[in-house]
C-alpha cells in the first residue's frame, strides 16, 4: 500500500497526516505501557501495524526519491521534519517502554516458574518408606490472556 498523491505538496500533506497519526497512536502505546495496562490498546494495535508499515514503506520511497517531496513549499516540508522529530521522539520512549515491560514480564515468567517447580514433588518409592524428592525438570505452565 502507498500514498496516492497528487504532487509534492499533496504527498508531504499526506506525510504528515500520517506521521502525526502514528505519533498519536505510539503516545498512546506509552502511556498504556507506563500505566501498566497494555490490554487498553490491543484494539489500535492493527491499525499501528499498517500505520507503520504505510510510514516505513513511504520514508523509503522518499529516501531513495528525494524529489517526490522536494518541490513542496518550504513551510510544508519544514512542518514534515517538525512531525518527524517528534515521531522519532517518540518512538525512542516507545522503545523503552516496550523494554521494560519485557523486562518485567520474562521476571514474573520467571519466578512463577521457579515457584511451581519448586513446589512440585514426584515419589522416588513405594511403600511405607517411600520419599518425595522436588522436581528438577523445567515444567510449562498456561496463563489466562485475560488476566
Amino acid at each position: 500500500m502507498a500514498l496516492a498523491a497528487h504532487d509534492a505538496a499533496d504527498r508531504v500533506d499526506q506525510l504528515i497526516i500520517l506521521t502525526e497519526r502514528l505519533t498519536a497512536l505510539l503516545v498512546e502505546e506509552c502511556q498504556a505501557f507506563e500505566r501498566r495496562r497494555p490490554q487498553d490498546i490491543a484494539g489500535q494495535v492493527e491499525e499501528t501495524q499498517r500505520l507503520a508499515n504505510l510510514y516505513r514503506h513511504e520514508s523509503t520511497r522518499v529516501r531513495a526519491n528525494p524529489a517526490l517531496v522536494s518541490s513542496a513549499p518550504l513551510a510544508q516540508r519544514q512542518r514534515l521534519m517538525r512531525a518527524t522529530e517528534a515521531f522519532d521522539a517518540v518512538l525512542a520512549r516507545h522503545g523503552r517502554a516496550l523494554a521494560a515491560a519485557k523486562t518485567i514480564t520474562e521476571g514474573l515468567v520467571r519466578a512463577i516458574g521457579e515457584e511451581v517447580a519448586s513446589q512440585r514433588t514426584s515419589a522416588t518409592a513405594y511403600g511405607p518408606g517411600a520419599t518425595q524428592a522436588s522436581a528438577s525438570a523445567a515444567t510449562a505452565i498456561t496463563l489466562n490472556k485475560r488476566a
